[in-house]
């Protein structure tokens, strides 16, 4: 099942909450880990580092406020986005999760709907954001120019400058079609005689890479990026 590239974990000792999540989660594009307690829980957030974590709160071993004190200890979660779940409607439990560190909070029993559309809103959020920044995302695609990093499915794939800055150049202008004169000009610059057959060499190299769905050839004409949700 093809992924959106967001990753999420969710933590309830409860099996029936946890695999009704999981599926609806799955089903929306998700790539979901599971974990039945606050111990376990920290371990799957160090070992697989997910930007959303849904969170109970009443949880054998270690509860949840517990664990998500310690999960922001973590350098590389500090940024995870956390949501607790509880079926305790008190005014302290809620004022607890959020002092330890949770950004929302939701009371059970849980509507998978209203949660689904809380978790896309945040994400949604989330990919304008880093849009602004110089990271374009189209479906399980993500284009980091800060880093020049290429993930797609989540999984790092390397390329070389060129290859990297061709790619970014057509996904910024998604459904556009650029002749190779217009993609020398801002790749390689007019100040380098380069010839016309280096970017379709480079198109090439990128499609072995990332596959053929991104980048299409306009008989003729020239490449357009082709975007995927």
């Amino acid at each position: 099942m093809s992924t959106n590239g967001h990753h999420i974990l969710v933590v309830d000792d409860d099996e029936d909450i946890l695999d009704l999540l999981s599926y609806n989660l799955t089903k929306e594009g998700y790539k979901v880990y599971k974990a039945y307690d606050g111990l376990e829980a920290i371990e799957v957030a160090k070992a697989k580092l997910p930007e959303l974590i849904i969170l109970d709160i009443m949880m054998p071993n270690m509860d949840g406020v517990e664990a998500c004190r310690l999960i922001r200890q973590e350098k590389e979660l500090t940024k995870a986005h956390i949501i607790f779940l509880t079926a305790r409607i008190e005014e302290y439990s809620e004022v607890a999760a959020f002092d330890a560190g949770g950004d929302d909070f939701i009371s059970k029993p849980i509507k998978p709907r209203a949660l689904l559309s809380r978790v896309n809103s945040y994400f949604n959020k989330l990919d304008k954001k880093k849009d602004q920044i110089g990271v374009l995302k189209t479906g399980a695609l993500e284009i980091n120019r800060l880093n020049y990093t290429v993930l797609l499915e989540g999984k790092k794939i390397v390329l070389p400058r060129k290859e990297f800055e061709l790619l970014y150049f057509l996904a910024q202008k998604p459904d556009e079609v650029f002749n190779r004169d217009t993609l020398l000009k801002h790749i390689w610059g007019s100040d380098v005689y380069v010839l016309a057959r280096t970017v379709d060499v480079h198109i090439r190299k990128i499609r072995e890479k990332i596959g053929n769905r991104f980048i299409s050839t306009i008989k003729g004409v020239g490449y357009k990026f082709e975007p995927h949700e």
